[in-house]
C-alpha cells in the first residue's frame, strides 16, 4: 500500500502523485470514478471497474441463462409452445 497526503485546492481539485499515476497507468485524459462510502473515497479507472462488473456479474448471468435455457425447452409448458 502506498499513502500519499495531498491537499485540496479551491475549486475543490487534486492532484495524483506521480508516482501512483505511473503504477495505475493513470495518463492525461484517463476517465476515472469517484465513489464514495459513509467517509471514505475509491478513485479508481472506469475501464478497470467496467471489467470487475462484468467478472461480477458472469456467474449470475451464466445461472439465468442455464435456468431461462430450461424454461424455454419446456415441451410441457403450452405458453412458449403455442407462441
Amino acid at each position: 500500500m502506498e499513502t500519499k497526503i495531498i491537499k485540496v485546492t479551491d475549486k475543490g481539485q487534486i492532484a495524483i502523485p506521480i508516482s501512483i499515476r505511473k503504477s495505475l497507468g493513470i495518463e492525461r485524459g484517463d476517465e476515472l470514478i469517484l465513489i464514495r462510502e459513509k467517509d471514505k473515497i475509491l478513485i479508481t479507472k472506469t475501464r478497470k471497474i467496467h471489467q470487475e462488473i462484468k467478472d461480477d456479474f458472469r456467474d449470475i448471468l451464466k445461472f439465468n441463462e442455464i435456468s431461462l435455457r430450461k424454461l424455454w425447452d419446456n415441451e410441457e409448458d403450452e405458453i412458449w409452445n403455442n407462441a
